[in-house]
């Protein structure tokens, strides 16, 4: 645990007790805060009752006594609506926080920690609409296998404040949603990793403009950063940053970068000095297959290259790269049939990466739709042999494939799986596919995509002559 010390003897209102609110209110407690802990489910306060945290119904408290409002990332911070803590605390004035801050905030007071000259105790953080998780997993792999002691958390499982304490040496590798940066106004990496930017999240953020802004704000804050130029706001944002003194480094999946690192095929390349000098192959590393993992070896490259590794230490880190659940993962094969599990892609624009992996793809789909849908995928449909549509966006999807791509009406994942595994089966050219890849939230009939591609994959392994 991070020992949050700098809020001292104050009096904090801290909303949200899942597990990120539970780490907070330990680690504030633990640094001496004075902690006024409330959720609306009755579910979490038993849980935080039972963690030994004091409640308080903070819809009866004296807001003029906070110093400060710790919100957890989930809770609305200003759309569709300010969740009515946050009425409080604006009517109080008292400033609204987020683990993250309080994680920078402590690093910076601490000596010796804060981000030194000597980088005594690292920070990068990543974010993106997609590629965020796999990108800092893959850092973390990289600089266990150089041998460097790293913790991994933020939005990938273990909550910042539950990480490690700080100790010189030690380098904290933090993936951080846009709800998180909302609540971080003092966000300062060593390293700030920008993947991309596509619609997600508006109905929290309001309007694009507002989902940029904060995106940009990671990487502009940063003493470094890295930036992906493969989409036009992304590119945008490194040339408005970009001061000419080689803190911008841009990194590419499509095209020539100068001052970064970028992938031509499954090749990566290092600018150095105007020279574009190769620097690792990807070919036969099936966890980093596709243009996507293409650009995420590529941001890990050039945050590892800015942290002080050598070349050929991370090209050496990469072969051996697990890869993660729910993302690209190879979860069987049988006979000549590959079965993908990609449930992660809950968006048009992650599926887009599955898509265009593989050449002759049983696709299944659907979900809760997000707003943008499928229209931006119809490049990628020659690819799609026939699609098995499921959850509630089966009927829209089912509109847009209209007569470009054969089409099932499956309803459940179950029964996609079975209809998709048959057809494959039966097709005698190439590497059939069977993929889940929804461009959907789970939420219409799984509480997650975890949950999802965890059923997929007991699916896969109950197929008869199936190899895990």
């Amino acid at each position: 645990m991070i020992e949050v010390t700098s809020f001292a003897g104050r009096s904090v209102a801290l909303f949200g007790l899942g597990g990120s609110g539970l780490a907070t209110a330990r680690a504030l407690m633990a640094g001496g805060a004075h902690v006024f802990a409330w959720d609306d489910a009755a579910p979490s306060r038993e849980k935080a009752q039972a963690a030994g945290i004091a409640l308080t119904d903070l819809s009866a408290a004296d807001w003029s006594t906070f110093d400060c409002l710790v919100l957890a990332p989930g809770v609305p911070l200003t759309h569709p609506e300010p969740h009515w803590t946050v009425r409080a605390a604006n009517d109080a004035n008292i400033e609204i926080i987020g683990d993250l801050e309080l994680f920078a905030r402590e690093r910076r007071v601490r000596p010796g920690i804060g981000g030194g000259a000597g980088n005594d105790c690292p920070f990068i953080a990543v974010t993106g609409t997609n590629g965020k998780s796999t990108t800092v997993s893959l850092i973390t792999h990289l600089l266990k296998h150089a041998g460097r002691d790293v913790q991994l958390g933020g939005n990938i499982g273990t909550p910042v404040l539950a990480l490690a304490p700080f100790v010189p040496g030690r380098t904290y590798v933090v993936e951080c949603s846009s709800f998180q940066i909302d609540l971080a106004p003092g966000l300062a990496p060593d390293i700030g990793v920008l993947m991309n930017i596509a619609p997600d999240h508006l109905d929290r953020h309001g309007s694009m403009d507002n989902y940029v802004a904060i995106k940009t704000r990671l990487v502009a804050a940063g003493r470094n950063a890295v930036i992906g130029v493969d989409d036009a706001i992304s590119a945008g944002i490194a040339d408005q940053l970009d001061d000419g003194l080689g803190r911008v480094r841009r990194i590419s999946a499509t095209h020539a970068v100068e001052g970064g690192v970028y992938a031509d095929g499954t090749v990566l390349y290092e600018v150095v000095k105007g020279e574009a000098v190769e620097v690792a192959d990807l070919t036969g590393i099936d966890t980093l297959r596709g243009a996507h993992n293409a650009q995420n070896a590529a941001a890990a490259f050039a945050a590892l290259r800015l942290l002080g590794l050598d070349a050929d230490t991370i090209a050496a880190g990469l072969a051996t790269f697990p890869g993660l659940p729910h993302r690209m993962e190879i979860v069987g094969r049988r006979g000549k049939v590959l079965f993908v599990n990609d449930s992660k892609a809950t968006n048009a624009d992650a599926a887009q990466r599955a898509l265009g992996s593989f050449d002759r793809i049983y696709w299944i789909a659907g979900g809760r739709a997000k707003t943008d849908g499928i229209d931006n995928l119809t490049d990628w449909f020659p690819r799609i042999v026939h699609a098995y549509l499921i959850g509630e966006a089966a009927e829209r999807f089912a509109a847009t494939l209209g007569d470009a791509v054969p089409w099932t009406m499956s309803r459940t994942l179950e029964a996609a799986l079975g209809d998709a595994t048959r057809a494959a089966s039966a097709d005698t050219h190439g590497e059939p596919v069977v993929l889940l890849s929804p461009a959907c939230a789970s939420y219409d009939q799984y509480s997650s995509f975890e949950e999802r591609g965890d059923a997929f994959r007991a699916a896969v392994a109950a197929i008869d002559s199936v190899v895990a």
